[in-house]
């Protein structure tokens, strides 16, 4: 049965009224208002409601309730067991959530409940919705400009152990024996007895620890034999090639093995594949079957990251507008166009996008062109020292060439649809002291410079690279480096604690959220100035009452208490002096 709360009907009674006046303004500015406020009542619980019946079965917990609960597990990094201590007995988090029912059904979150809401929003995608619900809300409520953005990748690592090639292998074929032991045990029993030890037994995995560099060649090739006879064993066994474990053993023979068959005896053999051939999107671990490999910054997963940004002195709400979690082997190259359509449809769209040389490929720029964003980025790619470009040559408004660096004219010059072509004398470049370095090649009749429409933009970006314009633009690309510093440090996001795209996608997806509600915090509070030391100091008159009150109170209640216990009044007389006290 579903159980929602109404948050937008303002409580008759003060929810907080033990808080004294210092308590209380510690609590109005941090992140526990903010989230009450523009947070709570944001969340898409509608998105959820065909999960539950509206009147059969046990009240579910309080859906808005839950959902925060979801994302202030992954803004402060708790475990489940510190979520559910949170849940019960946090004043921030009971304020935050509008928890105002102090009895178990109210204030208790049982783990499996918890683990059931995430399941749930794992397998529905829903912590998307969350995150679009949450920013886009934010992005409303602090009027946060969104036509300047940046964007990066940040490496993921999930919970799972680097394995090397030897490590890999065995703890592949030790997944499928423990698998084929627990199901087949038949079958299991009836394989050779040295070669189950040697994954299995505890011996076993010792001599594969003592594996000296010298010898590692020879103890892979032995590893991949046994790992091709498992493969060869059962590979017409309907039940045992459904099992992920033996999918497993084929996609790891496949990317790190060669299989040949011998001409003459016609037995087949297995190789092990140098490393430069294995590919990058090859099994890493078999616990965690899709995390892959990037070569700068090894295994797991990583999540492209665009926010706002601005030039301004005084600066203001900057929110991560999206987020995209992908396997560690993808190129940033193939993110920036989905990162700005995920933002159009939103409509928090960039005008401007600063962007490292990796995202700023000529096709991208034309992408973004064409959906009205002009990328800021550099030219990827390094030049040889003392080189010289078609940004060095003269061109002219039809952008055919009229000098060259050495103040030549060319003798001829074509232009046919996006190709061009100027011919320079033999004699002008044949003495030239830069033809080593000139892009010009010899032919019959001179010396051509051939260039199409993709080479002439990319020397426009290169000349424009060389201008103050391009470097005053370009130097605040350089600031989401902190975001992905502050996702690290405040919510634990490089290292999750989780395995698998689904759970890795949903933990810092939020992760994400929380980072954009703590900005809004900081930001609510420094346009404000509450949190100054200077204001604290000062109370105001009510606060001034209050305090007289809260004084007065205490000296009255210590006095009754005195009276009673020196007269030993009943409990009537008790009840009196009670009410006077109050």
């Amino acid at each position: 049965m579903i159980n929602i709360k109404d948050h937008k009907t303002l409580n008759i009674f003060d929810p907080l009224p033990f808080l004294g006046p210092k308590r209380r303004r510690l609590m109005e500015s941090s992140w526990a208002k903010v989230f009450r406020d523009h947070v709570l009542g944001a969340l898409p619980v509608d998105k959820i409601f065909k999960n539950y019946h509206w009147a059969m079965g046990r009240p579910t917990k309080e859906l808005y309730a839950m959902l925060g609960a979801m994302i202030l597990q992954q803004m402060q990094d708790l475990t489940d067991e510190e979520t559910v201590h949170e849940y019960a007995f946090s004043i921030e988090w009971h304020y935050a959530l509008d928890i105002t029912d102090e009895s178990d059904q109210g204030s208790y979150l049982c783990p499996k409940t918890l683990w059931a809401m995430r399941f749930l929003l794992t397998q529905q995608n829903l912590y998307g919705v969350l995150f679009e619900s949450v920013t886009d809300h934010l992005a409303k409520v602090f009027a946060v400009d969104t036509s300047k953005q940046r964007c990066d990748s940040v490496h993921l690592f999930s919970n799972m152990r680097h394995l090397g090639r030897i490590g890999l292998f065995r703890h592949t074929i030790k997944k499928f024996l423990i698998n084929l032991k627990r199901h087949h045990k038949d079958l299991f029993e009836a394989l050779d007895k040295g070669l189950t030890d040697r994954y299995v037994s505890k011996q076993g995995e010792a001599v594969f620890s003592l594996v000296k560099p010298s010898e590692s060649i020879g103890t892979l090739e032995t590893i991949g034999a046994d790992l091709f006879f498992l493969i060869e064993r059962f590979k017409d066994h309907g039940q045992i090639t459904a099992m992920s474990s033996y999918q497993l053993m084929v996609r790891l023979l496949k990317e790190q093995c060669h299989v040949e068959q011998d001409g003459q005896t016609q037995v087949q053999r297995v190789s092990i594949k140098p490393n430069k051939e294995v590919p990058s999107d090859s099994l890493q671990n078999p616990s965690d079957p899709e995390a892959t490999y990037d070569g700068h910054k090894g295994q797991g997963f990583q999540m492209q990251v665009s926010e706002t940004y601005s030039e301004e002195e005084k600066k203001p709400l900057s929110l991560i507008t999206e987020v995209i979690v992908e396997p560690a082997h993808k190129s940033d190259t193939d993110a920036l166009i989905p990162l700005i359509e995920a933002t159009q449809k939103r409509g928090l769209g960039p005008e401007k996008a600063l962007a490292d040389a990796a995202y700023g490929s000529d096709e991208n720029c034309e992408k973004a062109k064409a959906l009205g964003v002009e990328v800021v980025s550099p030219v990827m790619g390094k030049l040889q020292e003392n080189a010289l470009t078609l940004s060095d040559f003269t061109l002219n408004a039809e952008a055919t060439v009229s000098r060259c660096p050495q103040g030549h004219a060319p003798v001829k010059v074509k232009h046919k649809k996006s190709k061009y072509i100027a011919v320079f004398g033999v004699q002008t470049c044949s003495g030239c002291p830069r033809l080593k370095n000139c892009p010009v090649h010899s032919g019959k009749k001179g010396y051509y410079l051939r260039y199409d429409a993709k080479t002439l933009r990319l020397a426009k970006r290169r000349a424009y690279e060389k201008t103050p314009e391009f470097q005053e633009d370009y130097r605040f690309r350089a600031g989401i480096e902190g975001t992905m510093s502050q996702l690290d440090r405040k919510t634990g996001l490089k290292h999750l604690r989780v395995r698998g795209l689904a759970a890795v996608s949903f933990c810092a997806t939020l992760k994400a959220v929380g980072i954009n509600i703590l900005r809004a915090v900081a930001f609510k509070n420094g346009e404000n100035g509450d949190t100054s030391a200077q204001k604290q100091g000062n109370l105001g008159l009510f606060d001034l009452i209050y305090v007289f009150k809260e004084r007065l109170s205490y000296r009255i209640t210590t006095f009754v208490v005195q009276i009673k216990h020196y007269f030993g009044l009943d409990s009537l007389g008790s009840q009196i002096l009670s009410k006077l006290a109050a």
